[in-house]
């Protein structure tokens, strides 16, 4: 009898949890209304949680109507509320005040920083030196007069002539950063600087419905035309990769070294609080076979985590929660301490990678961008690839970061919030880890016959010598599994109307002529696009030969992925003020967004769209203040 009792009992009380469990689903906005993305709501007491989407909707199990629901979200006052029979819960997150007494030498005299709320601004009047920038990712006070963070120039590529330069060639280049990171910036209150617009990490921060490869090649390759919507007398082409998709399970087995940046400049909440976040995102995605080592580097560096397997994912969690940020920054002495610790461990056949995570702010030891660009060239051949994550603001260091990513075999992604993390480190788990071609390079030969002149959009550090393209031992970018890569061009066509504002000539050559080869094979080819790449393990190219031929579709009549890669393009253009963008304006751009969103999951598309009004409701207030 007392044993039917306890079962009786137990099954009672599973019956219980069971009608106990309910799904809670909800919106997070502020205090305006707006939607918050990347809100973390967790149950109270426990590790359980998820992410608000880019529409800042959330969905939660919980297992008793007495849980509380905690949502935090960096600059915000944290709230908390108790689920008592609620199926719904809308939560209105505050600005969390920021107050900052402190004096600032500035020239001759001394000024006293006010105390800073929450309202969205770029200067503040009256005797003040206090700047308050606003934005779901970052919510701290920033003076502008201080700010030390820095971008490499970019110089736009112009229009070359087919008949002087009828070859065009680039490295791949799989890198987001720039996206986010103008994204920051723009959801601050502000423009982003000179030098953070990079056009072609903006564009390949989406993915686009390209088709899979279908044969021995780890990508396919695809093409696509249609007038340019921004000059309707030229031509707009688009060129597309997607790599080869691996399901986890398959993936090889992982030997990642975790370098973590622990130094003063990494002690604010946007930073080493919101990276230690975004590692546990991937921590809970790794598998028995997968080993990590945590590398911290301040005044000097440490191996704080021996190899430890993904089955053991509590040692590494809580190594993490362990790290506290202080001290100077020896950013050299923690990447040789983290590519000797991969050394030490390589998987062979295996994926070897180190991640490095920092605001780029290295001053002890290796500092300067070419020593930085020395010791990761000297090191990625052991066959130890890169992911560089860029984290904060004020004293962020993009030109170093993107050298260290460009020149170590590896990509560059910049985490705002804990949705990027997310997108990054879960949703695109594969092309961000796992690289399926490596020193991937395009060359396309333009034929003359058909185009007068053309310019690739973006890419500006990216460009290499036409003698590059055939040179295994020259460096190129790297393609992740499931990644896609696009690329644009935009064409003056031969007998375009406004060649001459575009084309400059110059006097005929006294000892050579300029010759055209006309064949009736070649006549309705517009180019050839050849492409190089290397498999992750070995040293010796293949080639891909592709052209690209027939009529040119209306702007309006081109795919979904076309219109939309056009519309990022155009928004980088504009905020860049490119004098190719023409007279198109900003409500032009976001029409032609919404219009080519088509499937948009996870509505970083539908973001970008309200991105867009964001930069032209502050562009016409910078105007007005001038």
């Amino acid at each position: 009898m007392k044993r039917i009792a306890l079962i009786s009992m137990i099954f009672a009380l599973m019956s219980f949890q069971l009608i106990a469990q309910q799904v809670i689903t909800g919106k997070v906005t502020d205090e305006t209304g707006a939607e918050i993305p990347g809100v973390s709501v967790l149950i109270k007491g426990t590790q359980t949680g998820v992410i608000t989407d880019a529409y800042g909707d959330y969905k939660i199990t919980v297992n008793s109507d007495s849980d509380v629901l905690v949502f935090s979200f960096v600059g915000m006052k944290e709230e908390q509320i108790a689920v008592k029979g609620k199926k719904v819960i809308n939560v209105v997150m505050k600005n969390n005040q920021v107050a900052i007494e402190e004096c600032v030498v500035v020239g001759y005299g001394v000024r006293q920083k006010r105390s800073i709320t929450g309202a969205i601004s770029n200067s503040l009047k009256g005797n003040t030196s206090g700047v308050m920038i606003r934005g779901y990712a970052n919510h701290i006070a920033y003076d502008k007069e201080f700010n030390t963070e820095s971008y490499a120039s970019v110089s736009e590529n112009g229009y070359k002539q087919v008949t002087d330069e009828p070859l065009s060639t680039f490295s791949v280049d799989v890198d987001r950063a720039s996206y986010t990171n103008v994204r920051r910036f723009l959801n601050q209150g502000q423009l982003p600087p000179e030098g953070s617009v990079r056009v072609e990490e903006m564009i390949n921060y989406f993915n686009y419905d390209y088709e899979l490869p279908d044969d021995e090649h780890p990508f396919s390759v695809g093409s696509e035309m249609a007038v340019c919507p921004w000059n309707n007398d030229h031509y707009l082409l688009k060129v597309g990769l997607k790599g080869m998709e691996i399901d986890k399970e398959n993936l090889p087995a992982s030997n990642l070294v975790f370098l973590i940046d622990v130094s003063g400049s990494m002690n604010s909440s946007n930073k080493l609080p919101l990276l230690k976040s975004s590692f546990r995102l991937l921590v809970n995605e790794l598998r028995d076979e997968d080993y990590v080592s945590i590398v911290v580097y301040a005044g000097a560096a440490g191996l704080v985590l021996e190899p430890t397997s993904g089955k053991n994912k509590k040692t590494i969690l809580d190594a993490l929660d362990r790290l506290q940020a202080g001290g100077s920054t020896a950013g050299g002495a923690g990447l040789m301490l983290a590519y000797k610790t991969a050394k030490e461990h390589l998987i062979k056949g295996g994926n070897n990678r180190i991640i490095l995570a920092t605001d780029g702010d290295f001053n002890v030891g290796e500092s300067s961008n070419a020593s930085m660009e020395e010791l990761v060239s000297q090191e990625k051949e052991n066959g130890i690839f890169m992911t560089v994550l860029g984290f904060g603001m004020g004293n962020y260091k993009d030109d170093r970061m993107e050298i260290i990513a460009d020149k170590g075999n590896g990509n560059y992604a910049y985490i705002d919030n804990l949705q990027e993390a997310q997108k990054t480190l879960v949703s695109e788990f594969g092309g961000t880890l796992f690289t399926i071609a490596k020193d991937v390079k395009f060359q396309i030969e333009f034929n003359p016959q058909k185009v007068l002149a053309y310019r690739l959009i973006g890419y500006e550090n990216r460009l290499l010598n036409k003698e590059d393209f055939n040179d295994d031992t020259k460096d190129a970018g790297e393609i992740g599994a499931g990644h896609t890569v696009t690329a644009l061009y935009e064409i003056i066509p031969q007998g375009a109307e406004d060649a001459e504002v575009w084309i400059k000539t110059v006097d005929d050559l006294k000892y050579q002529k300029k010759l055209v080869h006309r064949t009736n094979d070649t006549s309705n080819e517009w180019l050839t696009l050849k492409l190089r790449y290397k498999k992750p393990d070995e040293n010796k190219s293949t080639l891909m030969v592709f052209a690209v031929k027939g009529t040119v579709d209306e702007f309006k009549k081109a795919s979904h992925d076309f219109r939309f890669a056009a519309s990022v393009a155009a928004f980088g253009m504009r905020l860049s003020d490119s004098k190719y963008i023409g007279d198109m304006n900003y409500d032009s751009i976001q029409d032609i967004a919404k219009e080519a969103r088509g499937e948009d999951e996870d509505g970083f598309k539908a973001e970008m769209v309200r991105l867009i009004k964001t930069a032209d409701s502050l562009s016409k207030q910078v105007a007005l203040e001038e």
